[in-house]
């Protein structure tokens, strides 16, 4: 059965709307044309690196219309070069696929267990003297190939006899030639103006094992040539690409009216996912792994799935994301602020509350034991808190979450807190809303009224420690006679836990890194920055993999590879707001 992911009505948009876009459009002519019994469409990644934010686009096309449809989606990999696929990415892309929250028909897909099939097809088109064995080398190849102003030159072997062909491609097959020795292109046209129709390329020669064949062959299909049979053999119906492939389909198409089926799969191409400061070349991308500029695939600053899953990212976010590109016959770059816009819509009602202060400053509460001592009589009636006597801590019942039922935590209050440095200016801005010498007093979030007494500064002049009082009479209340603007967040020292916590900026500075020559010079320097912050005990005994909201400070996940209890690591998903809107 095909995909149906699970969402939550408010991170999707118009989900009770059917979509309506180019594709979608043709499908819905077909199926009243009754051209098929069934849709049916595949995504067919190489194994040849991770899956990338570019991928999640198609995914979501693919298994969204094989769901709307009622049709089938395939997963199969185009694993046509053995020198450049792993099981390791094979693992990883069902991985991805499936949390995005698709489900594919049956087993996953090879096109190598098609080989013996394409190499029998390889030898019809011989038969019918549509392909021929070229001996040139690949040198040769490429310089008699022409361009765009000059028609290519023909191969001295290109009208050799049937005969002569068939024995030369089976010579290929049985390891008599070396790699580079002999390809088998197709015979069409060398002057053709699409430079794909230009004899094409078909089978190299390449004594390479192969992760799912093993030492069979030491000949292996092209691309352009296993991807069309490979779709005709699944019976796909719309095989869905991005416009680079725009001018592969008349070969597509040959190639496939040459071999003959009786219902043939049609081509459709469509704009692929460009994010401005993104880079999705599976290549490059490798290299920032290999060189060890970021710290695997999965590095959260990486655009790869499994890194924008280990940053936090949702799969209701990243579907939400497609949702609003939506589907399009021109290329176009989205701004990355959209993208962040899904993921915080995801986040909003899922994620539960927590305080932890990025940059701590020491707040110590002169009247602490006088003032506590007076939690019960003077509290709200709203207030549930519980005193421990030994620990000298006052612990806050609150909810996980304002708005949305997700259970209760408690936040322990002790004498010396910590408030994030940015929360106490000597010299405050313009427009500061904080504390200063001059505006002494605001609440700390779900306790008491603070009023700051004295501030303690370094050699370098930078405030390192606050003394402060509190109002005995303002847990849960507001204080009599006057109005305290402003709230802001704390820990607890006591209690709290030390905590590493990572910020993000985008991996590229350059708003479209892919133009640049050299990736490294793409690169933003700033793209990581770790803090060492204090957290609620809350957030510290969170499992592995668990988002939060940072109160005031933004949109957390607890480190899937490095997170524990007594030394909790925390990635930045994204900020709190923004005042991006999408149009």
């Amino acid at each position: 059965m095909s995909a149906k992911p699970s969402n939550n009505a408010s991170n999707d948009i118009k989900k009770d709307e059917p979509k309506n876009d180019f594709i979608r459009n043709i499908i819905r002519e077909d199926i009243k044309e009754q051209k098929y019994e069934q849709i049916v469409t595949r995504f067919p990644p190489e194994p040849n690196g991770y899956l990338h934010l570019g991928h999640v686009k198609s995914i979501c096309l693919n298994f969204g219309v094989a769901e709307e449809f009622d049709g089938l989606c395939h997963l199969r990999y185009d694993d046509t070069n053995p020198t450049a696929e792993k099981q390791d990415y094979i693992d990883n892309i069902e991985k991805d696929v499936q949390w995005l929250g698709f489900e594919w028909a049956g087993e996953a897909l090879h096109a190598s267990s098609y080989f013996d099939q394409l190499h029998a097809w390889a030898v019809q088109l011989i038969e019918q003297g549509d392909a021929y064995v070229d001996l040139q080398t690949p040198e040769q190849i490429r310089d008699n190939r022409g361009s765009f102003t000059e028609p290519g030159k023909p191969s001295p072997q290109r009208d050799a006899s049937v005969q002569d062909n068939l024995q030369r491609f089976a010579d290929m097959k049985d390891g008599k030639f070396a790699d580079g020795e002999a390809v088998l292109r197709a015979k069409i046209d060398m002057s053709d103006a699409n430079m794909n129709m230009r004899d094409p390329i078909i089978y190299r020669v390449m004594h390479q094992e192969h992760h799912q064949t093993g030492d069979k062959w030491c000949i292996y299909p092209m691309y352009d040539f296993a991807h069309p049979l490979s779709d005709a053999i699944e019976g796909i119906t719309h095989s869905l690409c991005t416009l680079e492939f725009e001018d592969h389909r008349p070969f597509y198409n040959w190639i496939i009216e040459k071999i003959g089926f009786d219902i043939p799969p049609h081509q459709y191409e469509f704009s692929r996912l460009n994010v401005d400061h993104t880079l999705t070349s599976k290549r490059k991308l490798k290299q920032l792994v290999d060189e060890g500029i970021v710290e695997g695939w999965d590095d959260p600053r990486m655009p790869t799935i499994a890194g924008m899953r280990r940053r936090g990212y949702t799969p209701e976010g990243l579907r939400d994301f497609c949702a609003r590109v939506g589907i399009a016959k021109a290329d176009g770059v989205t701004d990355m602020r959209l993208l962040e816009f899904s993921i915080r819509q995801s986040l909003e009602t899922t994620t539960a509350r927590g305080m932890a202060v990025l940059k701590p400053l020491k707040v110590t509460i002169t009247n602490f034991t006088e003032a506590v001592s007076q939690w019960q009589d003077l509290k709200a009636d709203s207030v549930a808190a519980r005193f421990d006597e030994d620990s000298q801590t006052l612990w806050l019942t609150q909810p996980k979450h304002p708005n949305v039922e997700m259970g209760e935590r408690e936040i322990p209050f002790t004498q010396t807190l910590y408030i994030d440095q940015g929360d106490y200016e000597i010299e405050p801005p313009a427009g500061y809303k904080r504390l200063s010498p001059e505006k002494p007093e605001i609440r700390l979030r779900n306790t008491y009224v603070l009023a700051v007494t004295e501030h303690i500064t370094d050699d370098n002049g930078d405030v390192v420690e606050l003394k402060a009082t509190i109002d005995p009479a303002t847990l849960g209340n507001n204080p009599e006679g006057r109005k305290v603007k402003g709230v802001i967040h704390w820990v607890s020292a006591d209690q709290g836990v030390p905590a590493t916590v990572r910020l993000y900026e985008p991996l590229f500075s350059a708003e479209d890194p892919s133009s640049v020559s050299d990736v490294h010079e793409a690169l933003n320097p700033n793209s990581l920055t770790v803090l060492n912050a204090v957290v609620e005990p809350s957030l510290a005994h969170a499992d592995a993999g668990t988002r939060f909201q940072f109160e005031r400070e933004g949109y957390f996940i607890s480190d899937s590879e490095e997170h524990s209890s007594d030394k909790p690591v925390f990635n930045q998903i994204v900020s709190l707001r923004d005042s991006y809107k999408p149009a």
